[in-house]
This record gives structure tokens, sequence and C-alpha cells, in this order.
């Protein structure tokens, strides 16, 4: 994989930080959050820039990024510590350090918590620009159920919230056009090498290992599925087995894309998907670890997201640039009035597989 980089000076500094960080999009107000008075003002970056900075932090403490957020109208990297002695060192690395009640870990376990009451149609994330979690419901919970998860979530005062959004989540499979197997359509999401033989990776509950693909409906089988999780993950690995042409590249349907690397997503950040049901959309990241509980089961560690998809589009490619970030899982709603959108996370699916972009 190609790790995305920022200047030598951030990096250095990013590696002594001692806080835990995330990303997200929009600065909210939070109860008890202050700012301390930095050393120097926090860098002017876009959401790419962000990016770079959030994983060289994280990367640099051995942490996940659930505590830090990009904040686009200000257009700084915001990162939530408990203490104001960390501040001083996220500020030299130039982002904008906030004093919050709650830390990473402690959210962790209002996400365990909120797993018990969990029912399909809900999700979970933590937003680290409340810091809070934050539970997602569509519009199939509703009566008993929906007065359940609001009751739980008001037990647990301001570490969490309940976010109404229209439609159902579900995965994104139908019968259609574009990799074919077994009367059922999905998207191919990124071309990768194991073992120096060319493959494929798609979405895990598009179908099972063993199945045939094809790259047009009747026609020849082009590979072999050869390994696929889902739920808990969702994830799949295709052998390419025909003679295709297998670019680094995704189809923007309107050129082509070409793929350098692969990243972790940030809060906040502008990204852009593929699929072959709807093409290209764009939108931003407003979750990272998200969990989502479909009619077939649960999957944990996603990339929640406000990029519209539909049924067909699952597997296909999540990027910012010339960086792959995910593949499609599911959501509710479309294209036409926008929805919620999941992506199991590139770099988990690369690691099961052993897998390298070409």
């Amino acid at each position: 994989m190609t790790h995305r980089r920022i200047p030598q000076r951030r990096a250095v500094i990013a590696a002594s930080s001692v806080a835990a960080l995330m990303a997200g999009t929009f600065l909210a107000t939070q109860a008890g959050a202050s700012t301390p008075a930095p050393a120097s003002a926090p860098d002017t970056l876009s959401s790419s820039a962000a990016g770079e900075l959030a994983e060289t932090l994280a990367s640099g403490l051995q942490s996940d990024q659930n505590s830090m957020y990009y904040d686009a109208e200000a257009r700084t990297l915001v990162v939530n510590v408990t203490d104001e002695a960390e501040a001083a060192e996220i500020q030299e690395a130039g982002a904008e350090a906030r004093v919050v009640e709650y830390d990473a870990a402690e959210l962790d376990t209002v996400m365990a918590e909120v797993d018990a009451f969990a029912v399909p149609g809900t999700a979970r994330a933590i937003d680290p620009a409340t810091n809070s979690v934050r539970i997602t419901v569509d519009s199939t919970v509703t009566g008993e159920a929906l007065a359940e998860v609001e009751a739980a979530a008001e037990a647990l005062g301001d570490k969490a919230s309940v976010e109404k959004v229209q439609g159902e989540f579900e995965t994104f499979i139908m019968g259609g056009d574009a990799i074919y197997s077994s009367g059922s359509r999905c998207s191919l999401g990124f071309n990768v090498t194991v073992d120096g033989q060319p493959h494929f990776l798609t979405a895990g509950h598009c179908g099972s290992t063993g199945s045939g693909w094809a790259g047009a409906s009747g026609g020849s089988q082009i590979g072999q599925m050869t390994g696929s999780t889902f739920p808990g993950a969702d994830h799949a690995l295709v052998r390419y087995t025909g003679s295709v042409d297998h670019p680094s590249a995704v189809n923007l349907y309107s050129g082509t894309r070409n793929i350098t690397g692969a990243g972790n997503a940030t809060v906040g950040q502008a990204v852009e998907r593929s699929g072959s049901t709807t093409g290209r959309h764009s939108g931003t990241v407003t979750g990272l670890n998200a969990t989502v509980t479909y009619p077939q089961g649960t999957v944990r560690g996603l990339i929640q997201t406000n990029v519209c998809a539909e049924p067909g589009d699952s597997g296909g490619a999540l990027f910012a640039g010339s960086t792959a970030l995910g593949l499609t899982s599911g959501g509710s709603g479309n294209c036409s009035s926008g929805g919620t959108t999941f992506f199991e996370p590139v770099t988990r699916a690369l690691d099961a597989y052993n897998a390298t972009l070409p």
C-alpha cells in the first residue's frame, strides 16, 4: 500500500504526540468542550491534506482516528483531548486541540452499550464533533422498537443521540448489469494483486466463495471468488480467470481516475464513490468505525458517509483523489433524494487477503 505523507517537520512532531485522535466535518458546540489558546494558529488545510495529517498523527500514536475531525468551515483538523497538557503538541503539529469530557475509550464503551439494544435498521458511530455516539435509525424502526432505542439513548445522557433517516438500511445488490453472478449484480471495487496474480475486491454480501463472475450479463466468466466475509465485515476477493484488462483505476463514467495507493478515511473528508447503477457521486465522511445492523446481520468497523448509492452499487469504489478508501456495503435512500451509505475500509480488505494495489 502507498502511504500518504505530510511535510517532514509535521511528521516528526506528530509522531511524538500523546493524544487519541479522529476526524469530522463540522465544529459542533459540546458541553464542557473548550479550545486552549494555541501556541500558533492551526494550519489551514484542504480536506485531503487534513486526512493526511490525521492519518500521520494516528499512525504515530498507534491509535485510531475516533477523536479528530475536519472542520470544513474553518478548514482545520480538530483533535479532541481530555487534558490541556496534551494540547501543545497537537497544535505544534498543525491541528487545533479541543478539550472535551469523554475520551475515545469512554465512547467505545458507549458503543458497546448501544449494541445491546440495536435492532435491524440501526447504525451507530462515534461523532467526534459532538463528542458522543450517534445512533442512526432508518424508517423501518417504528413503534415500540423506536421507543426503546430512544429511551436507551436518553438514559446515556449527552453521550448519545438519535438521528432518523428515510429509507431502509439494506445491502446494495440486485439483478442486472456490471459484474454478475447467479443472477445478481454488484460493482467491482479495486483491482489488486495477490501472490503476483491479478484479483479484484468487491463486497462480501455479493457472493460466496467459489462463485463465478462475468463482466457482462450472460457473458463469459472472468473471475472466481476465492474469499468472502459477510456479516461481521463486508469484503470479498475475486481471482481473474479470463483475459481482461485490470488497470489500477476507477471508472468515473466521464473518464477514469488512476488509483496509486490505499489509505484510511477521515471524518469530514471529501470523497467520491463509483458504482455500476448510479455512476460517480460525491459527499463527505460522517463517521468511522460505524456498526450497522442489516436484516442479514451486523457489520462493524465501517465508514459512514452522506454519499448516495443504490442497489447494484455494492462493492464499488470509495476514494479521495488517487487514494482508495473503501468498498460500498449498503445504506438507505437513493441518488434522487440522497441518503446514508456505509463502506468497508479498503485497508481491512487488503490486510484480510494479503493483497496490494497493482
